[in-house]
């Protein structure tokens, strides 16, 4: 048995170092020191320095973080940007009516006069990275409590950015990176007259919506395009009429070749948030407990939300970036819950730490230093879990009911009221307006009445009753536990979910509206959940999450010192990366292989007339029947979407796909299933990032949308035919 348990452990080291070949999500500015001979061994005909360079144009130059949430890439001199369906889909659906319904039918400008205007959209170009560790770490000491460490690199990072040399329209931030440990400064430049210029209709953009997404094969064509408009000199500048199209430093040339199995190929973007480093403690929490109870809440708000939708188009309208938004991570953590069971992923982690500790036990000065340390980190996780639940429950329930968050934003202008007097209530109240006339648009009453009543009842019959609201607990057993008709009285206690009569009080008298709110049964209830929340909860999470935090700093620097062997990538903060790996198929379960790539075969394959999710638009099929593909379709085919190895996370979405020189042949915008578990372990065996061919891209464009003046924009090659 011992010395099964010793196999065991090698066998998890050689995972991975095997792990490397794929995994990782690496600081451009690195990868000439870390990682491009290893790119090269893997087809790479490109230089570190054509990818990340800071006195030529480079790569990086055509790569924009989309909306501080998405990826984008700019494809031609013009300032065209390529993003997601998904990620644009914000502007799109803000732009549609009943009369002209672009999630519907798409959107495709004609020349640059019918591009629209997006208020609020912008795209951010990284300028440069640099290493400031040393000055955001000077005068922090191990003794300091993690309030006073935070403190001193806060003040250390103004000061940084106060002298950081830039232009007068440039930016700066600073981000933590391996737990704290170290930190790079970005320099930025960011453009805010985003105009959206195309995107197919759903039925394209989205095709096969919530039952496809994060599955393969997948049949996709998930993208959106928009122009980039700056001041007459190029720089960035507001929205103004007189604003033209940005001449990029770089913009991506497209290939028309495509990928086979084994090439190589590369992620360019801002990946959101991964925990690659984490204790065993912590994943099998993530399997055992806070995923399960996210899944069902979501399982309820998207039953109420779905049946609604499919009944009337105007909510469907109102409510389909939001239903999609709540889809995708419910979806997502279930595969992270298969992904994790299926490749043993707590087992392996324990593996790995009793290599850490043997380790650490030889040596008398890391035993000194990290002796105790996963024993530490495994304690406080069981101290946490009760309190990470209820926050789980808090978040998922109360950031779900609308009602509550008008009721906020009426609540901030009393809070600004008592804070700053009459000056606070005066410049408060134009910033609540805007955000409930912005949130009224995508709102229904009905729905959220019912939304309340479902996820109420969850929250109290799901989770223990100490963290509960006595007032919800109360009201609970009043109406026997009967939620529904809790919510009517609830929604008839206030005028708060009526748009009109509250934006109306609000012009007319809006220190009235706040007191009569305040009235409210709904008011009330919501203060007291708040308040159970922040009493029960609150500090005690934070309390035990600032230990772990410290521990887990302690830990990743630990790794980094005991397994010298391992060259380690920071966890993704939304900061600009670079992946890369070989486009291949796998083996998701016994008896079942999927081919790496899907073809517009597949798309009539899984045509329903008039489904919501897998009707087909008549053109489309038009065009399948006469095989009419032009230049993109490849042997009598029309590729659709490929599968590689690349180690992708939420806000790669809209990020270029890059062939062994640089060109685009795809754009990232899912995972598969069986794989989304890659933010805690990645493993290669099923982690697989979900590309649209560029050449479906261009077909929707050409053939499709009739927008053939968008492709002439656009450099297109053929590196295959060198």
């Amino acid at each position: 048995m011992k010395y099964l348990k010793q196999l065991f452990v090698a066998f998890c080291l050689l995972i991975i170092s095997v792990a490397r070949a794929d995994e990782g999500m690496w600081l451009p500015l690195l990868l000439e020191k870390l990682n491009e001979q290893h790119m090269k061994s893997l087809g790479m005909k490109i230089s570190a320095k054509d990818i990340y360079n800071i006195n030529s144009g480079s790569l990086k130059d055509a790569i924009v973080s989309f909306g501080g949430f998405c990826t984008g890439e700019v494809i031609s001199s013009k300032g065209l940007v390529l993003t997601n369906h998904h990620c644009g889909f914000d502007a799109v659906q803000n732009h549609s009516t009943l009369e002209h319904n672009y999630i519907k039918d798409g959107f495709w400008a004609k020349n640059y006069s019918e591009e629209i205007p997006n208020q609020g959209l912008f795209v951010t170009f990284i300028v440069r990275i640099e290493d400031v560790s040393k000055q955001a770490l000077q005068g922090v000491t191990a003794a300091m409590s993690e309030t006073e460490r935070q403190s001193t690199i806060d003040k250390n990072i103004a000061e940084l950015r106060k002298n950081v040399k830039k232009e007068s329209y440039q930016d700066s931030f600073v981000r933590g990176f391996f737990e704290g440990n170290q930190y790079y400064l970005f320099v930025t430049e960011t453009y805010r007259d985003v105009r959206l210029v195309g995107a197919p209709p759903s039925a394209i953009g989205n095709f096969g919506k919530d039952t496809d997404n994060w599955i393969w094969p997948r049949h996709t064509g998930d993208f959106s395009m928009f122009r980039i408009y700056a001041g007459k000199d190029n720089k960035p500048a507001a929205y103004s009429a007189d604003n033209v199209p940005y001449v990029p430093k770089k913009s991506l040339s497209i290939s028309l070749d495509g990928v086979t199995e084994g090439d190589f190929t590369m992620v360019f973007g801002f990946p959101g948030r991964t925990m690659e480093y984490l204790h065993s403690a912590a994943v099998d929490q993530t399997v055992r407990v806070s995923d399960p109870t996210k899944i069902a809440i979501r399982d309820k708000a998207l039953a109420v939300i779905d049946g609604f939708m499919r009944k009337d188009e105007q909510i469907k309208i109102q409510y389909a970036s939001k239903y999609a938004g709540i889809s995708n991570s419910w979806k997502k953590w279930q595969g992270e819950v298969l992904g994790l069971t299926k490749t043993n992923a707590v087992a392996k982690k324990q593996a790995y730490e009793a290599e850490f500790q043997k380790r650490v036990n030889a040596n008398p000065q890391w035993k000194t230093k990290y002796g105790s340390l996963l024993s530490d980190l495994a304690a406080a996780y069981k101290e946490l879990e009760p309190y990470s639940l209820a926050r789980d429950y808090i978040n998922e329930v109360v950031s779900r009911i609308e009602l509550f968050t008008i009721i906020a934003q009426i609540n901030s202008l009393n809070n600004a009221m008592e804070k700053n007097g009459e000056k606070g209530f005066n410049e408060s109240l134009p910033r609540v307006k805007e955000r409930l006339e912005d949130l009224y648009k995508e709102y229904n009453p009905e729905v959220d009445k019912k939304l309340f009543a479902a996820l109420i009842e969850i929250f109290v019959t799901g989770q223990n009753n100490y963290f509960i609201s006595a007032e919800l607990v109360k009201a609970a057993k009043d109406h026997n536990m009967d939620f529904g008709k809790l919510a009517d009285e609830i929604y008839n206690s206030t005028d708060l979910d009526d748009a009109t009569k509250t934006m109306e009080m609000l012009d007319q008298n809006p220190k009235q509206l706040v007191e009569t709110a305040k009235q409210s049964k709904a008011s009330s209830l919501y203060a007291d959940i708040i308040n159970a929340y922040v009493d029960k909860v609150q500090g005690e999470y934070t309390d035990v999450q600032n230990r772990i935090n410290q521990l887990q700093r302690t830990y990743m620097q630990a790794q980094m010192d005991v397994f010298k062997e391992k060259k380690f990538y920071p966890d993704a903060n939304s900061t600009m990366r670079v992946t890369y790996g070989k486009v291949k198929g796998y083996e998701p379960r016994d008896a079942v292989k999927y081919e790496y790539y899907t073809y517009l075969d597949g798309v009539m394959e899984k045509y329903v007339p008039g489904d919501y999710e897998f009707d087909v638009p008549e053109k489309l099929r038009e065009l399948y029947k006469s095989k009419d593909y032009g230049q993109y379709g490849n042997n009598g085919k029309m590729p659709v979407c490929f599968i590689a190895m690349n180690h992708t996370t939420g806000g790669n979405s809209g990020s270029p796909a890059l062939d062994a020189y640089g060109n685009l042949v795809g754009l990232n915008f899912d995972r598969a299933w069986e794989g989304t578990m890659s933010d805690i372990n990645y493993d290669p065996s099923i982690c697989r990032n979900i590309m649209v061919d560029v050449r479906y891209v261009l077909f929707i464009i050409d053939k499709y949308a009739g927008a053939g003046h968008l492709v002439q924009e656009m450099k297109l090659v053929h590196p295959k035919k060198k």
